[in-house]
C-alpha cells in the first residue's frame, strides 16, 4: 500500500542536511508540501528548490522561543496550515558529565527538547480546528539507554520522549497523534568521519550488522505521518538494526 500525503503539509526542522533532509525528500515524494527549516535561510531556499513539489525554505532557531512562534506563523500563512510537525532539529556537546558547563547543558536542552516543545505548542491550535495533526519527534536509542559523554543530549532524548507521550494523551480525543523515532547509528556526516575500526565496532553492535541509512529514519516518519499509522499514538517506533531490544 502506497503512502499518499497529496493534500498535507508538513514542516520538518532540522531539515538542510541529513536525516531531516532525506525525511523532508521522503515526505514531499508522497505528496506533501514541505517546509524545510535551517538557521540560513539561503541554505533553506537551495534544498527546497532541490525538493521541489511546492516545497518552501523558511529560516529559525529552535532554541529560540520566539523565533519558533514565528517559524509556525510563517508557515502557516505559506500552506494554509500545518498538517504534519517533524521536530528533527538537535545538536550535541558531548563531554564527562564533570567537564559538561551550564552554558553547554542549557544549548542541548534548549535545542533538543525546548524547542520542540515550543513547536508543538504553536502548531496544535491549527491542529485542533482542522482535527488532524501528525507530530513526529525524532529522540534516539540514547534517550532508552543513556550513553557516556551525553549526559545532556541523553536527557534531552530522553525528554522528548516524555513530552511525546503526554502530548499524545492530552491531543488523541482531537484526532492529533504523536509519535517518537529512535534512530541508532545512522550513516550521517559524523559517522563518515569515523575511523574504519571504528565502524566494524559500531557494527559489531548491531543485530543487521551495518549503521542505518537517513531512508530508513524518513520511510518510519512517513509511515507514522499516513493514515496507515491512524491508530497509533504516544509510541516510539525504534530504528537501530536490532542494537537495543
Amino acid at each position: 500500500m502506497k503512502i499518499d500525503l497529496s493534500g498535507r503539509n508538513a514542516l520538518v526542522t532540522g531539515s538542510t542536511r541529513g536525516i531531516g533532509r532525506e525525511i523532508a525528500a521522503a515526505l514531499a515524494e508522497c505528496g506533501a508540501k514541505v517546509g524545510i527549516v535551517g538557521r540560513d535561510q539561503a541554505k533553506a531556499a537551495e534544498v527546497a528548490a532541490a525538493i521541489g513539489g511546492g516545497a518552501q525554505g523558511f529560516a529559525a532557531d529552535v532554541s529560540d522561543t520566539a523565533q519558533v512562534t514565528a517559524l509556525i506563523e510563517q508557515a502557516e500563512a505559506a500552506f494554509g496550515g500545518v498538517d504534519i510537525l517533524v521536530n528533527n532539529a538537535g545538536l550535541t556537546r558531548d563531554n564527562l558529565l564533570l567537564r559538561i558547563k551550564d552554558d553547554d547543558w542549557d544549548a542541548v536542552l534548549d535545542a533538543n527538547l525546548k524547542g520542540a516543545f515550543a513547536a508543538i505548542r504553536a502548531v496544535t491550535r491549527g491542529m485542533m480546528k482542522r482535527r488532524w495533526g501528525r507530530i513526529i519527534n525524532i529522540s534516539s536509542v540514547v534517550g532508552l539507554t543513556g550513553n557516556k559523554g551525553q549526559a545532556n543530549y541523553s536527557a534531552s532524548k530522553a525528554g522528548l520522549i516524555g513530552l511525546t507521550k503526554a502530548v499524545a494523551q492530552e491531543l488523541a480525543s482531537r484526532n492529533i497523534l504523536c509519535n517518537a523515532i529512535a534512530p541508532g547509528f545512522i550513516e550521517t556526516d559524523m559517522t563518515a568521519a569515523l575511523t574504519a575500526e571504528a565502524r566494524e565496532a559500531l557494527a559489531a553492535r548491531i543485530p543487521l550488522a551495518r549503521l542505518g541509512k537517513p531512508a530508513d529514519v524518513a520511510a518510519a516518519v512517513a509511515f507514522l505521518a499516513s493514515e496507515q499509522a491512524s491508530y497509533i499514538t504516544g509510541q516510539v517506533l525504534v530504528v537501530d538494526g536490532g542494537m537495543v531490544m
